[in-house]
């Protein structure tokens, strides 16, 4: 990218506000040396950086890097052999702690599952040296200072210099507090030549012995070593010079162990810059309001909301700008003070901006173009030393633009055709511009020239825009209107400030009938501009309106189906439950049958009551749909069901199949189960499909001597008989009575288990021919048999 478009967009100051956040050495060289690229790949890579750091900073709240110094000096020395200084071993031991720490980090990242595109590929490329760090951090301080624990023998010289300036110390005090102090100038112990001495009187030099080191600017006072501590000093001297040469051997132990890892810890270096570099993008992001933009292959420019970043935010007028999808050239006309500058500035630095990497200040989702070349011809650029007219500086600069421009640069004008004849200057821009067109180039141009506006509307690709100019308050708006090109207010004014109106008719007749024509249409358009507004607005309402209540329906729509999962799988849980205990029950009665089966094999048939019961026990097992009852589906079911004599039906009660004989009441019909009858409950049966009938069986009572009266006898017996053969003799035996008219029978049954006596019980009741049925007098065998009455 061209040097001038830099300076002329004053991309420095935007570099100077980036720097601010910046916090090592490093990174500021970064700094120094961003410049826009016109490499597509490069480009996203540096916008994916800054979307990574921004997400860093809003979920950690940045990355944390501390101050850090450029070791790369540092490095070049230890090349070539040359020994650290503590101040300089410890800015390389924190460059290696911070190593460390980023590391940590971002394994902290990770474990989160925070998702980052280009920030871990970076800290991969740090090398941890934990051992070199170490030894460094337990033999340096941060101050550069070596400290106690780098080695015992500097330890014990220090403890004996300790002891040393301990004694030299209780010497020199005794000489201040004794019958001697009169000749001192004051009572204080200082340093000379690093040596302990004491301030004397110039007239008393001689009365301590020793050595004189130095003596005040007066001369009244001279800074004696007594002869009492002469050795003592000697001997704390030797000391520091054994501690110096410890120091100085501690130095170069660590110097030569740094020797072999000296590219690592540069590579480290850079890293840890990059970084820096990075974390300072997405801080520069959050003070200026910006947003990562998209990037378009086809160099569409969709800047929303955009605002130039070297203006406070509380006085920039936001605009949208989009050029390079539906036109390739904007002609923006108006005023002057208008903010057709700032328009033009701010689309040249926010792309410079977006081709470097940076965050720009618009809003979410606003996309830019990756431009060759950034060419601007803006402001008054007349030269003195040239000697230069305005017009001739311009043309200049432009001369060079179109030498150098191609298809895919980006070209600002500023008044382009100014300062010279109004015709001719109006011919030169549109020249000018369809040159640049004809490159194929991306052009925008504002101009005074009211010829420009009808180029717009004429030619291809290209479209007029203006800056709003509010007539009520006589100042501009600063709001960027594309599609409508801007018109004189110079009548609109003049009548608002007083100038009578004849004048004004008067002047609208001079001026060429055309342009009066034209500025009509302009002011037509904004009329209409302002009523899509409106209704823009209003419609936008409507829609934000309608985006809460979808939301608001989605976000109930889930609820509704997390309930009815959870529902379910209680509902399931709750019939696991049963289907578990109906098993468990299910197990137990087929263990009973086999119980029966094995007794029955042993000595006689299972009992037709006792399979009965167990299959009661089964059809027990059944969920109870009582809470079904109030079902409207289900009752709308049971109403279609029409029963008729005939009709076979399953017995839910019994688990059974019968067939239908005569309805007996509202709700209730007699059913032949077998061979037994029964009145059941239309509830309790369902209809089945018809079935072939079986054949049964008849048998007849007879008698010994034929079929009269006297051959039926009045007394049934029926011990010893199976459940299923004694009601079906009970049937027979009733009919055979009825026709031989008795009155009365007796049917014994005998006591036993109680089932037959049961079932004979349970067949008188439901027989309608049964006027009344009891047990037996006890002296006629009591409950064991029962007397039947017609």
């Amino acid at each position: 990218m061209n040097k001038k478009i830099l300076q002329t967009l004053e991309f420095d100051k935007v570099k100077q506000m980036l720097s601010e956040h910046i916090v090592t050495k490093l990174g500021e060289e970064h700094i120094q040396n961003l410049t826009p690229v016109n490499n597509f790949e490069k480009i996203e890579e540096d916008l994916l950086e800054t979307s990574d750091a921004f997400n860093i900073l809003r979920l950690r709240g940045g990355i944390p890097i501390p101050v850090l110094e450029n070791i790369k000096p540092h490095m070049k020395r230890i090349e070539i052999g040359a020994m650290l200084n503590g101040v300089e071993l410890a800015q390389v031991g924190r460059v290696l702690r911070t190593v460390t720490e980023l590391q940590n980090f971002f394994d902290d990242l990770k474990e989160a599952e925070i998702e980052l595109e280009r920030l871990y590929e970076w800290n991969e490329k740090m090398i941890a040296l934990p051992d070199i760090a170490k030894a460094i951090r337990l033999s340096i301080d941060e101050d550069g200072h070596v400290t106690d624990e780098a080695s015992s023998e500097l330890k014990g010289i220090r403890q004996s210099i300790r002891r040393s300036e301990q004694g030299i110390r209780e010497q020199l005090d005794s000489i201040l507090r004794g019958n001697n102090s009169k000749y001192l100038s004051d009572t204080i112990v200082t340093m000379r030549n690093d040596r302990y001495v004491i301030p004397v009187k110039s007239e008393y030099r001689g009365q301590f012995g020793g050595v004189v080191h130095d003596q005040s600017a007066s001369g009244q006072t001279v800074f004696v070593e007594p002869r009492q501590v002469v050795e003592l000093n000697n001997k704390l001297r030797q000391h520091q010079i054994a501690e110096r040469k410890e120091i100085e051997r501690i130095l170069a132990v660590l110097s030569n162990e740094l020797a072999p890892f000296r590219q690592e810890i540069l590579q480290n270096a850079f890293v840890l810059g990059k970084l820096d570099f990075i974390n300072s993008k997405a801080s520069f992001g959050k003070r200026i309001k910006g947003i990562v933009p998209a990037l378009s292959h086809e160099k569409h420019v969709d800047l929303k909301q955009a605002r130039h970043p070297l203006i406070d935010e509380k006085k920039v007028v936001p605009n949208d700008i989009v050029i390079g999808e539906e036109y390739q050239a904007i002609v923006i006309t108006g005023p002057n003070t208008g903010g057709k500058t700032i328009t033009l500035k701010t689309l040249g630095l926010l792309q410079l901006m977006g081709q470097s990497g940076l965050p720009i200040p618009a809003h979410e989702d606003s996309v830019i173009g990756v431009f060759s070349e950034v060419y601007a011809d803006i402001g008054d650029e007349q030269s003195i030393e040239q000697n230069l007219s305005t017009f001739s500086s311009h043309m200049t600069n432009i001369v060079d633009i179109l030498k150098h421009l191609d298809k895919d640069s980006l070209v600002l004008f500023d008044e382009l055709g100014a300062g010279t004849d109004p015709q001719e200057g109006a011919a030169l821009a549109i020249s000018i511009l369809d040159q640049v067109g004809s490159v194929g180039a991306f052009v925008m141009a504002t101009t005074h020239y009211p010829e420009l506006k009808v180029y717009g509307y004429n030619r291809t690709g290209t479209i007029n825009a203006s800056m709003e100019f509010d007539v009520d308050t006589l100042s501009p708006t600063y709001h960027l209107l594309i599609g409508i090109p801007g018109r004189s207010n110079a009548f609109d004014i003049s009548k608002r400030l007083g100038l009578s109106q004849e004048i004004i008719e008067q002047s609208k007749q001079i001026i060429d009938g055309e342009s009066q024509d034209l500025n009509e249409m302009i002011s037509d358009l904004e009329n209409q501009r302002k009523m899509t507004e409106t209704e823009y607005l209003e419609m936008r309402h409507y829609l934000d309106d309608s985006e809460q209540l979808h939301h608001d329906l989605k976000e109930a729509y889930e609820i509704f189906f997390e309930e009815r999962e959870r529902e379910m799988n209680k509902a399931k849980a709750k019939a696991n439950e049963i289907i578990e205990e109906a098993e468990k029950k299910a197990e137990d009665l087929i263990q009973d049958i086999r119980q029966m089966q094995l007794r029955s094999s042993s000595s006689s048939h299972v009992k037709e009551h006792e399979l009965i019961d167990v299959k009661t026990q089964l059809s027990g097992l059944k969920h109870d749909e009582s809470h079904l009852a109030k079902n409207k589906v289900l009752k709308k079911a049971k109403e279609k069901k029409t029963f008729k004599p005939g009709d076979d039906v399953l017995v839910e009660t019994f688990g059974q199949r019968g067939t239908l004989i005569k309805k007996v009441s509202n709700k209730e019909w007699q059913v032949q189960l077998g061979i037994l009858k029964m009145n059941v409950s239309e509830d309790s049966m369902t209809l089945l499909a018809p079935e072939k009938e079986p054949t049964t069986r008849m048998t007849s009572v007879t008698s010994d001597s034929g079929g009269s009266r006297q051959t039926v006898k009045t007394q049934l017996d029926l011990r010893g008989k199976r459940y299923e053969e004694a009601i079906a003799e009970v049937d027979q035996y009733i009919d055979a009575a009825l026709l031989a008219g008795y009155p009365q029978v007796t049917i014994v049954h005998g006591r036993g288990t109680g089932a037959i006596k049961n079932g004979v019980q349970d067949y008188l009741k439901s027989n309608r021919r049964v006027k009344k049925y009891e047990y037996a007098p006890s002296n006629q065998g009591g409950d064991g048999a029962t007397i039947v009455s017609f």
